[in-house]
């Protein structure tokens, strides 16, 4: 290691040299002028400015820089300003770090408040995937849909989800006056559209600020301010529609009469059964186990629950399977023959919209209307004139346990399930004074 004073021509001039030692791959000389500024040559030809210390007892080295970039002022200069560190004890190896590690946070930082609602949303939808049914999680994602796609059914095209207008709005600007001008505009147009998805939102709120990547951006009370509240439409009583004991007849007469029996079935079995409309409409040939008298539903909330198929209901899809094999129709068929209730006009191949024909037969059959939720309504209702346990039809229709008691220590077999859904298609039935099926065996295929 030659020790000379440094000059430009004498940086440039110095070169790698092994001295005939093959195992050596890199040389240095040390100027007399600096102390601690060296020049490293290395055998592949490069050359950098290099500094070196004593700090603590232990000697380091590192390097400045190349010194094709570095002119030699400004590498003497740094050399002095770290050997006047190394002096008081500081290591600046240390320091470098801390400067890196600030500049990484700084350009998180930036990064972070440049986080839009679109950013949180598809990785709150990703993170809570797992936890939300099928029909939820697409819920989630009509809430903030661009629109603009061509509609599945009719003309013209899809109108945007109702937070679609604040996915371009950064997370930090999300804040009480942002959301209230948000819901003052959405309640113009669909109010109960604007409350849900006040809702979805104050929910995704409470995950971010739980979430390190977002934690912090959006202010935790933003959803819960006074111009909040008092932008948010006002709650309208929920429609109690339900049909009562004496309408049964009547409303079972008028459905069965319907020409559609695909539409007629699917009505019943909303009676029957208490699942939601989409519930039903999503069923498939390979959900219906005929032999052990079971459904399998595509549940909103758990993803899917099992249900006993009852005699009544059991006998209305058998017409329908052998009516689905009989059909020598090929338009749509490959669509159509997954569906329970499938339909010819449908682009999917399963029944769209089957609320025409049910106010129709409540027109023909003088009550008043019932909605198609009503009927998952009724089935609720109904079921206290047998006296069915809370939660057993909570079990049936997939809510959520309610007690104590229900949530931990009611495991109710299926078994259990259709010794009393059986009782409740058995009691509508009589009241509707419908024929009833009797109760095929469980150990063979009817």
């Amino acid at each position: 290691m030659a020790s000379k004073g440094f000059t430009a021509e004498r940086v440039n001039a110095f070169a790698f040299d092994n001295g005939g030692n093959p195992k050596l791959n890199q040389c240095f000389i040390w100027d007399t002028k600096t102390p601690g500024l060296g020049v490293r040559a290395s055998v592949g030809g490069v050359k950098a400015y290099v500094f070196e210390g004593r700090v603590n007892g232990s000697n380091f080295r590192m390097t400045i820089g190349d010194v094709r970039s570095w002119t030699l002022a400004d590498a003497q200069a740094l050399a002095r300003r770290l050997k006047t560190k190394v002096d008081q004890g500081i290591d600046p190896r240390q320091e470098l770090i801390s400067q890196r590690e600030s500049a990484e946070l700084s350009k998180l930082t930036a990064t972070r408040q440049n986080l839009t609602l679109a950013n949180g949303w598809s990785a709150y939808l990703a993170a809570r995937k797992g936890k939300w049914g099928e029909l939820a999680y697409r819920d989630h994602e009509k809430m903030a849909a661009p629109g603009g796609r061509k509609k599945a059914k009719g003309e013209g095209t899809t109108l945007p989800g109702p937070l679609a207008g604040l996915m371009s709005v950064p997370l930090i600007q999300l804040g009480a006056d942002s959301i209230a001008e948000w819901l003052r505009q959405e309640t113009k147009s669909r109010p109960t559209s604007a409350a849900l998805a006040y809702r979805y939102l104050r929910a995704f709120i409470r995950w971010a600020n739980d979430t390190p990547d977002f934690a912090g951006l959006i202010p935790a009370s933003s959803y819960q301010a006074r111009s909040v509240r008092d932008a948010l439409p006002k709650s309208r009583a929920k429609p109690d529609d339900c049909l009562q004991r004496e309408q049964l007849a009547a409303w079972f007469d008028a459905v069965t009469k319907l020409s559609n029996p695909i539409t007629s079935t699917y009505l019943q079995a909303l009676l029957l059964t208490g699942a939601r409309r989409e519930e039903m409409l999503t069923l498939r040939w390979d959900d219906v186990d005929f032999q052990w008298r079971q459904l399998r539903i595509r549940d909103k909330v758990d993803g899917t629950r099992v249900i006993p198929l009852t005699p009544y209901l059991a006998a209305l899809l058998t017409n329908l399977q052998k009516l689905a094999k009989s059909d020598a129709h090929e338009d749509n068929k490959e669509k159509r023959e997954n569906w329970v209730f499938a339909s010819k006009q449908s682009k999917s191949g399963r029944l769209a919209d089957p609320r025409l024909a049910h106010n129709v037969a409540l027109q023909a059959a003088g009550l008043p209307h019932v909605t198609l939720h009503g009927l998952r309504r009724s089935f609720g209702t109904l079921c206290e004139w047998v006296e069915v346990p809370a939660g057993v039809i909570a079990q049936l229709m997939g809510h959520k346990p309610s007690a104590i008691a229900e949530r931990h220590y009611r495991r109710r077999p299926l078994d259990m399930l259709r010794m009393w859904h059986d009782k409740v298609e058995s009691w509508l039935l009589s009241e509707a004074k419908v024929v009833q099926q009797e109760h095929p065996k469980l150990d063979a295929a009817p």
